[in-house]
């Protein structure tokens, strides 16, 4: 007699066996998907994230000190009344500003005058250069501009701030000691700015502080 039930039996356990193979294949197969999916994640963080710490950030952060160095010196020369004499600090006879290098500008530090000492503070230490610039009318539509203070080209990062200072025409221009010569800017025919204005107002001077680490 041929007995049957063994050989059924025999055959569910292989099928059961084929079927957890085929099942742990396909976990293990999800698990390395996962760690593969997981890496590429953090390897795109690495690449974008920005930190505090990070190259621009700090970059940035001194920018933004440098100009608001740069704002303060001005509106605080302004505000004590030393931004005006450093534009009429001009020497008619030499037509540069007093001490300045042949150039007619100071290239190395800044001029003898209270806005000239406040730059000195702020920014003549190591790796800090900078530039003062004048601009104003030039009496026919246009403008002009002269340097009193160049240190060199300005790089990528510079930063800058304005102040505009109105010139009357009684406004005196000074000697090298800082003092009234006697002699206003309409008077002169050696000033750097002509009379662009026929009224009282003589022109408008704008000062620029261009600043950049080096």
């Amino acid at each position: 007699m041929v007995s049957r039930g063994p050989p059924a039996a025999g055959r569910s356990r292989g099928g059961g066996g084929a079927r957890g193979g085929r099942g742990q294949a396909h976990a293990l197969e999800g698990v390395v998907a996962s760690l593969v999916l997981l890496s590429a994640v953090v390897f795109a963080l690495q690449m974008t994230a920005v930190t505090p710490l990070s190259a621009s950030t700090s970059s940035q952060h001194l920018e933004n000190q440098q100009r608001e160095s740069a704002r303060g010196i001005l509106g605080a020369a302004a505000a004590n009344g030393s931004l005006e004499p450093a534009v009429l600090y001009w020497s008619g006879t030499a037509e540069r500003f007093h001490g300045a290098s042949d150039q007619g500008y100071y290239t190395s530090g800044a001029p003898e005058t209270a806005f000239g000492r406040m730059l000195g503070r702020s920014f003549d230490r190591g790796g800090v250069a900078y530039n003062v610039r004048l601009s104003f009318a030039d009496g026919s539509g246009g403008q002009e501009e002269i340097a009193m203070v160049y240190q060199g080209e300005p790089s990528d990062n510079a930063v800058s701030a304005t102040r505009t200072v109105v010139l009357l025409d009684d406004a005196q221009l000074l000697d090298a000691g800082g003092e009234p010569r006697g002699e206003t800017v309409r008077e002169s025919s050696r000033f750097y700015a002509p009379d662009a204005d026929s009224g009282s107002v003589y022109n408008v001077i704008r000062v620029e502080v261009v600043v950049w680490r080096i």
